[in-house]
């Protein structure tokens, strides 16, 4: 009994102090010393490393990952390999509802994999773990694959974003990667958006990599102690991403724009926000580099905006004629909040039809708010520029599957829920012709 009443007398002290730092917080929104917002990114070579980030309460400070490979019996943690992970601390904002004003976030480098390997790895302080969660990494060869992309998500992500990256992840459950074309949250550096995000995922975040794009709302001013701070890149933005470091970029870029070269196919992630024409030269040289079959550009501004018709961009002044002059195959963008699909002529050459095939454009939406499609917009763009838009859509939700086959690359676009909008490939030969093949839809 006198154990019972020390207890109670013990719980009632420590609960003033909980009640006032999570008041009004919900479950997914408060640090604790049990892993949570488990992220996995692509840092090295797909095929042999990956990354992981994860959160907890201050109280955490030396954190550790362990991952083996995933056989068929239970005991297959007997041949994990621990790694120490990096830990940091993360101030909030002062602005929505800063529960936990002070989170550590932790990250590990996995390296030396195998390829195409099917591994598990769980991430904790050494007594408190998360579960065990698998993915495999890539293949060496260029192998046939399949990845996810989304448009914006930024508003009502718990409540209604969340049945888009579920339903993407029902049809392609085997996607490899899932890219995110910026404006994840509405505000910056506010934690309890975040939580939304990461919440909204769930296990999905960890078991399958992403690639995050900046957009204009991941960029904010900032509120600490009191003090207004410049507009900033999110402060959550590089402790929960580990993403690949272009040191020849400038350190305002490190994190927000990269490449990755997966199974063959060429990535480029941009940040349409900040020093646009610093990764001019970037996307020349790295569209220069290789000898991909494919060549897949990501990034938030769209070239063509479909709703707003917007006659200023400086991805089309600066980057637009760098992707088809060195023939980027495929750009996926958001910040429009529309859907629209569309392409450009590749006129490199006399020897070419004038009508050829060049850079395919999409800009799409996967969460709630919506804009209207500016069709005078995209008419003048034709009469600019030779965008020829196939396809368009308002007040619609959108998940996108694309799978690479070789010679092939399939393009779907899914409503949230699940219904196929629109279906295309680009078939290219070895000389790099292309051709755009319409997937009838009522056929799938």
């Amino acid at each position: 009994m006198k154990i019972m009443v020390g207890l109670i007398t013990l719980l009632c002290i420590a609960c003033p102090t909980a009640a006032h730092e999570t008041a009004g917080a919900r479950h997914w929104e408060v640090a604790s010393p049990d892993p949570d917002r488990i992220f996995l990114t692509f840092h090295g070579d797909p095929a042999t490393s990956r990354a992981v980030t994860w959160r907890t309460d201050k109280s955490v400070a030396r954190a550790y990952a362990e991952i083996a490979v995933a056989t068929h019996a239970p005991s297959f943690p007997e041949a994990a390999r621990r790694y120490d992970a990096t830990t940091e601390a993360l101030t909030l904002d002062d602005n929505g509802k800063p529960f936990n004003k002070t989170t550590h976030y932790h990250s590990v480098v996995f390296n030396e994999l195998k390829p195409d390997k099917l591994y598990a790895y769980r991430v904790g302080d050494g007594k408190r773990w998360s579960e065990w969660i698998q993915f495999r990494t890539a293949s060496d060869q260029a192998e046939p694959f399949r990845f996810l992309y989304f448009g914006d998500a930024q508003n009502e992500v718990h409540s209604k974003w969340s049945r888009v990256i579920r339903m993407a992840h029902r049809t392609a459950p085997d996607a490899s990667f899932a890219i995110h074309a910026g404006d994840l949250v509405d505000q910056a550096h506010a934690d309890h958006e975040w939580a939304e995000w990461m919440t909204a995922g769930g296990h999905l975040h960890a078991e399958t990599a992403g690639v995050p794009v900046m957009g204009n709302h991941e960029y904010g001013k900032l509120m600490l102690d009191g003090q207004e701070h410049p507009r900033r890149a999110s402060i959550h933005w590089r402790p929960q991403f580990t993403l690949p470091v272009e040191e020849s970029l400038p350190e305002e870029l490190h994190e927000s724009v990269y490449t990755i070269v997966y199974q063959g196919v060429q990535v480029i992630v941009l940040n349409s926000i900040t020093k646009v024409e610093e990764q001019a030269v970037y996307l020349k040289q790295k569209l220069d580099e290789g000898n991909y079959r494919w060549r897949v550009v990501t990034f938030h501004h769209p070239v063509f905006a479909p709703s707003r018709g917007e006659k200023q961009s400086n991805t089309r002044d600066k980057w637009k004629p760098i992707l088809e002059k060195m023939g980027a195959d495929l750009v996926l963008q958001g910040h429009d909040h529309t859907y629209a699909r569309g392409q450009t002529p590749r006129r490199s050459t006399d020897a070419e039809p004038k009508d050829a095939l060049g850079t395919v454009y999409v800009t799409s939406v996967s969460g709630p708010k919506m804009y209207e499609i500016d069709q005078e917009g995209l008419g003048q763009f034709q009469q600019q520029h030779g965008l020829v838009t196939a396809k368009t859509a308002e007040n619609t939700q959108f998940f996108q599957v694309i799978d690479v086959k070789g010679g092939r690359l399939e393009y779907r676009a899914y409503t949230a829920t699940g219904s196929l909008y629109d279906a295309v490939a680009i078939e290219k030969d070895e000389q790099g012709n292309k051709q755009l093949i319409a997937i009838p839809i009522g056929h799938e």
